[in-house]
């Protein structure tokens, strides 16, 4: 393919995929807003109704890989499609559930299973239709995740606030089925030119992996504990984040305001990033953005008042919201294209176990302690860790063909 075929509708591609993440992660971690209103309406504990949002993750993780390589074999398109439809479905089941466990099934489950099916598939889609940019490709599909707290967060304020928790809920599920399913339809694959390369990233012989093969690399391994570690250090502070501006004394629907910034700093991050990231290399990107992360999170013991929340959503978001697309540049490319699906899927899977931790742990401890000191202390000791190992991941340089005793890749 040459370049300028793939760059028109690539840039479509990628503007689907920016799309379709900020929907489905904004109605997924639209949770947070939903937090308190769902326990004080229902009678269930933070921690309860936290539970769902530590169930989403499991769910996303387990799916991720299945998804991914569903999406290697037999198209974007129908994997995508699929999500959406699981999606609506579960938003619209959850708005109507009159106990917890209903609530945790389908909140959980259902919607934590659609949101894997948009994240590692639209950006193996879109490395496949970028090249010279890819960096800042995958960046903008991931930057929907960053757009989520402008739109859908506020959205979900203003309707449970106007109306109550379920019928936000349930209108937010009827607007992702009716933006989503014909965004779908959108999604095409990168010409096979693209898709099948000749030429690796840096002029070498495109080594051809197979799954198997490249799980057993140090990179997967590396990538997968510090994309696992760099999540688990953020999940929880981004989760209660709204709940802890509120027992700071901020107005819930200012509370809202402080993530919507840290979601638009974030979104600032990805671009500034992944611009980054085509020039000094990613790795180098990838540590220094973990490192800022640490440090805004050990910040909140320190913040209390509204111009504090906001400076440091501005640093945080910036962080967490930057190293979060350099995962899926960093497997692309060492494996390739062929299986980016599968491989990122994996990744992110052990990402969506990270994530999972957070929520839970943050509703125990402010359940326990009735405040949330701890759960920074930890979520710091976490960042540090994730740091440490990004560190030490090996050469992203691809070789002829693939070693470590794994046997010869298909020729």
């Amino acid at each position: 393919m040459s370049k300028s075929s793939g760059f028109s509708y690539g840039w479509v591609v990628v503007a689907v995929g920016a799309l379709m993440t900020c929907v489905a992660f904004g109605s997924m971690l639209s949770l947070a807003v939903f937090l308190q209103p769902i326990s004080e309406a229902m009678g269930w504990s933070r921690s309860g109704v936290s539970a769902a949002a530590t169930i989403d993750f499991l769910a996303m993780g387990v799916a991720a890989f299945f998804w991914g390589a569903l999406s290697d074999r037999f198209g974007t398109r129908t994997v995508v499609l699929s999500g959406t439809l699981l999606l609506g479905a579960g938003l619209i089941a959850a708005s109507q559930a009159t106990m917890l466990w209903q609530f945790q099934l389908a909140f959980g489950v259902l919607i934590g299973i659609a949101a894997g099916s948009f994240y590692a598939p639209m950006m193996a889609a879109a490395s496949a239709w970028i090249e010279d940019q890819r960096s800042l490709a995958v960046a903008l599909v991931s930057a929907g995740m960053g757009v989520a707290p402008l739109t859908v967060a506020p959205f979900a304020s203003w309707l449970i606030t106007t109306y109550d928790w379920r019928t936000a809920m349930l209108v937010i599920g009827i607007v992702a089925l009716a933006l989503l399913i014909p965004a779908s339809l959108l999604v095409r694959p990168a010409p096979q030119a693209a898709a099948s390369a000749t030429a690796g990233v840096d002029g070498a012989p495109d080594v051809q992996w197979t799954a198997a093969q490249a799980f057993k690399t140090p990179q997967f391994i590396t990538l997968a504990l510090a994309h696992f570690a760099c999540c688990a250090a953020h999940s929880g502070p981004i989760f209660h984040m709204v709940s802890y501006a509120m027992v700071c004394g901020i107005a819930p629907l200012t509370a809202v305001t402080v993530y919507s910034l840290a979601g638009f700093s974030g979104l600032g991050g990805r671009l500034l990033l992944g611009a980054l990231a085509d020039r000094i290399g990613a790795k180098h990107v990838l540590v220094g953005g973990l490192f800022v992360q640490a440090l805004s999170v050990a910040s909140y013991l320190a913040v209390g008042q509204l111009g504090e929340f906001y400076a440091l959503s501005v640093v945080f978001g910036l962080a967490y919201g930057g190293v979060m697309p350099l995962y899926a540049v960093l497997v692309r490319e060492y494996f390739g294209a062929r299986i980016m699906g599968t491989v990122f899927g994996a990744v992110s899977a052990f990402a969506s176990l990270g994530m999972a931790l957070g929520p839970l742990a943050g509703g125990w401890v402010f359940d326990t302690f009735h405040a949330y000191n701890w759960l920074y202390v930890g979520s710091f000791a976490i960042g540090i860790a994730a740091v440490a190992v990004a560190l030490s991941f090996p050469s992203t340089k691809r070789p002829s063909q693939p070693s470590l005793g794994l046997g010869r890749a298909a020729a």
